[in-house]
C-alpha cells in the first residue's frame, strides 16, 4: 500500500475526474440510488431543501466523480449508526476550507497527521461522537474511531499526495479494486486485470471455476471470491 503523506494536493485531477453514474455508483458502493444521491448532491422534502453532504451544493448532476465516490464510500461506514450523516457536511466543509482541497475524506491526511485537525473539526461543530473520524483518549492520545479504520483498509493512496487512487471494496487482503485507470472504474481483479462481472456471467452460464482459475492464471480461491462480490452486490443495491 503507497501511504505517503503529501501535501494534499490532487496536481493530475484524479480526485475530479467523472467516472460513474449515480446508479453504477449506488451499485459498487451497494446502496441506492437515492439514497446515494441524497449524500452527493442533497435533495428536497416538503418544499425544504437539503444540502449535501459531499457537494458543497446542489448541482443536479448524476455524474459521480472519483473524489465523490471515495468520500461516499468512507460515509458507507456510518450507515448503521443510528444519526444523520448530514451532521458530517460541516465536518467536511471545516476540513476542506482548512487543507485547501475540494475531497479532504479522500486524501490521507485527516487520518494521520492532520488527526489533530480532525478533532477540531469536530469539536467545532459539536459532532455526534456516533460520527467521530477520531476518538480523544484519556491520555490525551488520538485514534481513529473504527469506520475510519475500516474505511482506510479499503484505500491505497499516492505516495507523493496523499490522494485515494484505489479502493478495495473487501480490504486490500482480497483480490478485488475499483480503479478509476482500470476497466472503467469497474470491480476487476489486479493481477490478471479480468472484471468480477465477466467471471460471475461466465460461472453462471455453467464454467466451473477452475476452468476459469486455469484460462486466467489465477486461483479458483480468487474465482470464487470475485463471482461472489458480484453476486452480493447485485442483491444489495437491489435491497437496500
Amino acid at each position: 500500500m503507497r501511504h505517503t503523506v503529501g501535501v494534499g494536493v490532487d496536481p493530475v485531477g484524479l480526485l475530479d475526474r467523472p467516472v460513474y453514474g449515480m446508479g453504477q455508483a449506488a451499485r459498487l458502493l451497494g446502496l441506492r440510488p437515492d439514497g446515494l444521491r441524497r449524500w452527493i448532491d442533497g435533495y428536497e422534502r416538503q418544499g425544504k431543501q437539503y444540502a449535501p453532504v459531499i457537494r458543497e451544493r446542489r448541482t443536479g448532476v448524476d455524474v459521480v466523480t472519483w473524489g465523490e465516490f471515495v468520500e461516499a464510500g468512507y460515509l458507507r461506514e456510518y450507515r448503521a449508526k443510528q444519526v444523520s450523516l448530514q451532521y458530517l457536511r460541516p465536518v467536511i466543509g471545516f476540513m476542506r476550507e482548512r487543507l485547501g482541497v475540494q475531497y479532504p475524506l479522500a486524501t490521507l491526511r485527516p487520518y494521520t497527521s492532520g488527526k489533530e485537525l480532525a478533532l477540531e473539526a469536530q469539536e467545532f461543530v459539536g459532532l455526534d461522537p456516533a460520527l467521530s473520524i477520531v476518538i480523544l483518549g484519556r491520555d490525551g492520545s488520538l485514534k481513529l474511531a473504527d469506520p475510519a479504520v475500516a474505511f482506510l483498509d479499503k484505500v491505497e493512496f499516492t505516495d507523493a499526495d496523499g490522494i485515494a487512487e484505489r479502493l478495495f471494496p473487501l480490504g486490500r487482503s482480497k483480490p478485488i479494486v475499483l480503479d478509476p485507470d482500470r476497466g472503467f472504474g469497474e470491480p476487476t481483479v489486479p493481477s490478471v486485470g479480468v472484471r468480477t462481472e465477466i467471471l460471475a456471467e461466465l460461472v453462471g452460464s455453467g464454467e466451473e471455476p477452475d476452468r476459469l482459475a486455469e484460462v486466467y492464471s489465477m486461483s479458483v480461491e480468487d474465482v470464487v471470491t470475485a463471482v461472489e462480490f458480484e453476486r452480493g452486490h447485485g442483491q444489495t443495491s437491489r435491497a437496500a
